[in-house]
């Protein structure tokens, strides 16, 4: 006899809190113990021969050698560059992977790791043990993951860290957007965009991020 759909429903409900407390008891073991992290976001389809590439990669050999861990979703392009470079100069270089239909897969240049089920509990995991973070070119997942930072850092002060926006050509439009289109109908507080510093090289952003 196959169950309702309220008890399929209820199952499937168990079985989600189930994912979540495994993901985020994993998380906090993982993490809690190291110091923390700069978090960097960006693409997985940037490679080697990209500037935001070479980039991240310089950005994670400097966060290693000031001692501050790097932390990622664990995939190729802009995640993969961030650890290469941690790992490279013999940093904590972290991953938070999650399974996805394609893309993602851990890139092999991670002190530590962990695979998630639910990509909620990896954002949160993302964002709670970091000290800052570096948000490089993305698409849809890059730009969720910067907006759900503002969103936070509106409602609770207390949770404001430094963001670091790199590269200008890419960023500007949005920001515009937030300024013209947003601002000016009063729809945000403009002053919560000021939490963002955009920059054009990994050296400035090291500076704003340490300090």
């Amino acid at each position: 006899m196959m169950p309702s759909s309220d008890a399929a429903r209820r199952l499937d409900d168990a079985d989600l809190l189930m994912r979540v407390q495994r993901d985020l008891q994993a998380g906090a073991d993982l993490l809690a113990p190291l110091k923390p992290a700069v978090t960097v976001f960006g693409s997985a389809r940037l490679g080697p021969d990209s500037p935001a590439y070479q980039c991240a990669l310089r950005l994670g050999q400097d966060l290693a050698r000031a001692t501050v861990p790097v932390l990622t979703g664990g995939g190729p392009g802009i995640m993969e560059a961030a650890n290469r470079g941690a790992s490279g100069c013999g940093g904590v270089s972290v991953g938070l992977n999650i399974e996805l239909p394609f893309e993602q897969h851990p890139n092999p240049h991670l002190t530590h790791q962990l695979q998630f089920q639910d990509f909620q509990t990896r954002k949160l995991m993302l964002t709670r043990y970091s000290r800052g973070f570096a948000v490089f070119p993305g698409g849809f997942g890059t730009t969720d993951e910067l907006m759900e930072l503002l969103v936070a850092f509106h409602n609770d002060p207390g949770a404001r860290k430094p963001v670091v926006l790199i590269d200008s050509a890419f960023w500007s439009g949005l920001l515009d957007w937030f300024t013209d289109m947003l601002g000016s109908r009063e729809l945000i507080d403009l002053p919560i965009t000021d939490l963002m510093t955009v920059v054009e090289d990994e050296t400035v952003a090291l500076k704003m991020l340490l300090d």
